[in-house]
């Protein structure tokens, strides 16, 4: 039985949100234990322990647009909506869609590009790297060679593009096409990257 004092509507509703908690509990496990690690907090004075207490927010924050964004890339369910549509009842148990059942069955994306977790696409990511070189012709002449993404680093990067630049993510190319990620934007995508593994 549950009982609130605030009026949520129908029943539904009601329940809908007191099973929405898990979301508030894995976003505190993920600040504190998983991946931020807030603590220990090796800080002292107040305003101090707050700027700490930002990053890791701001770090959760970015992290959780990284992950609405790479979610066809990831083991989540992007279809929540035929989820839903296949349970008898608000209180029944909780089915994956059928779509996320194939995910996790072949470990194929829908365009035959593997299945990660997010941390394990994040190592994937960290594998793109912009190298500044010499040659012992000309020691004093640096150039920058920047790795060519393979086809599991182009949509995790295109989609990290959008993230960086605010662009609506509904356009065209996202895990149908080869993006394009040369030129000065990719590092501020995977700048975001590190900032989140680090």
């Amino acid at each position: 039985m549950l009982i609130t004092g605030i009026d949520l509507g129908p029943t539904t509703a009601t329940v809908r949100s007191y099973k929405s908690l898990s979301l508030v509990e894995r976003a505190f496990r993920c600040i504190k234990t998983v991946d931020l690690q807030i603590r220990p907090v090796y800080h002292w004075l107040v305003d101090r322990v707050r700027a700490h207490v930002f990053l890791c927010m701001l770090a959760y924050y970015l992290e959780w647009h990284m992950r609405q964004r790479l979610a066809p890339l990831l083991y989540d369910d992007t279809n929540k909506d035929a989820a839903e549509a296949q349970r008898s009842s608000v209180v029944a148990k909780a089915e994956p869609s059928p779509a996320a059942v194939t995910k996790q069955t072949t470990g194929r994306t829908e365009n035959g590009l593997p299945v990660h977790s997010f941390r394990t696409l994040l190592s994937d990511l960290a594998t793109l790297t912009r190298n500044t070189l010499v040659t012992a012709i000309n020691p004093e002449q640096f150039f920058t060679l920047t790795a060519r993404p393979t086809p599991i680093h182009g949509c995790p990067v295109h989609f990290l593009l959008y993230i960086a630049h605010g662009i609506d993510s509904t356009g065209p190319g996202l895990l149908g096409n080869d993006p394009d990620t040369s030129g000065g934007s990719m590092p501020c995508a995977i700048t975001i990257a590190f900032f989140i593994s680090c």
